[in-house]
């Protein structure tokens, strides 16, 4: 990356992107529901036009380029949301993008992405390749600019305005900030963009079991990756080798601890939130949610929990609302 990627993001950097997505999108819904006895406050990042969170990084991200840079194309890294969220804020800016996705991608997710106009370059997960290495390689031959997924200042600030939304949406309804946000974690983009826009807020990433490396990563207090053996999991969106120092440089003043969920508390949080709040949410976009329904983390009227996408093969989330695990 370049020296200028790498820049620190900054609440001030949150402040600007929240007003650049504020003229674009609509505020996602912040529902109300009951866990535990106590009221909670979902935010909805599953209803954003391409399903999920990453439409905000990206699109902060995209916009503040160059016309020079624009020119030369984007290159994104991406199981499938960043991938759509890449996808659609260049097609809106008329700029050519390529985005590197698995090979085991769901198919909803690589259909969506080339639908919205991308080239999309597949890598074998399974086989171990290293998926930003082959983005660096496919940059440099192209000139393009590498929008990485979370290890981006421009990404985490974009990310980071779902925060900004969150306070404001409380304080419409008389209340203070929220005192903890509960968030959905894979590299640590959305949870260091929420830390610097959520500055009250206890800041709780939640990972799937096996894939808990910011977990492991706070407790020892150096970046660990993901173990070579771990498991297999439907939570794709979530499947990143480790975080970035960009990441954890937030993570580790702001996050005291990190919560692992097992799959099937992913499961019940998936047909809890179709039963009690009528959302479609992918196992990735569930885990903060499944933290919260099994007693993980602690709750008042206060606490806010990200939901972050609803991009789920159709028959895959059948299989879930059917199955009583």
């Amino acid at each position: 990356m370049t020296a200028q990627q790498m820049r620190s993001p900054t609440p001030e950097g949150v402040a600007r992107a929240a007003a650049k997505i504020a003229d674009l999108l609509p505020r996602t819904p912040l529902l109300e529901t009951e866990i535990h006895g106590h009221s909670v406050w979902i935010k909805a990042e599953s209803l954003q036009p391409i399903g999920a969170f990453k439409i905000r990084g990206a699109w902060h991200r995209l916009s503040d380029l160059t016309e020079e840079e624009r020119a030369r194309g984007v290159v994104g890294v991406s199981s499938g949301n960043h991938a759509q969220g890449v996808a659609w804020a260049a097609r809106r800016l008329g700029i050519a993008a390529t985005i590197v996705m698995p090979v085991d991608a769901p198919a909803v997710k690589l259909a969506a992405t080339r639908a919205l106009g991308a080239e999309v370059v597949l890598y074998d997960r399974p086989g171990g390749e290293d998926r930003d290495e082959l983005a660096r390689r496919l940059c440099a031959e192209r000139g393009a600019t590498l929008v990485h997924a979370y290890a981006d200042p421009w990404v985490i600030e974009g990310q980071g305005s779902a925060g900004t939304e969150i306070i404001a949406q409380m304080a419409e309804r008389g209340m203070r900030p929220p005192t903890r946000v509960i968030v959905c974690c894979g590299g640590g983009g959305l949870t260091a963009g929420l830390a610097l826009a959520c500055p009250d807020a206890e800041i709780i990433p939640v990972e799937p079991e096996g894939w808990d490396d910011v977990c492991r990563s706070l407790a020892t207090g150096t970046i660990q990756r993901v173990m070579a053996d771990a498991p297999a999991t439907a939570c794709d969106s979530l499947q990143t080798p480790a975080t970035f120092p960009i990441n954890f440089a937030i993570l580790k003043e702001r996050c005291m601890h990190g919560v692992a969920v097992t799959p099937a508390e992913v499961r019940a949080a998936q047909r809890f939130a179709f039963s009690a709040l009528h959302l479609v949410v992918e196992p990735g976009g569930a885990v903060a949610l499944a933290a919260a329904l099994a007693g993980k983390v602690p709750l008042d009227g206060r606490t806010a929990i990200l939901v972050t996408g609803s991009n789920t093969d159709p028959a895959d989330f059948a299989k879930v609302l059917a199955s009583t695990d």
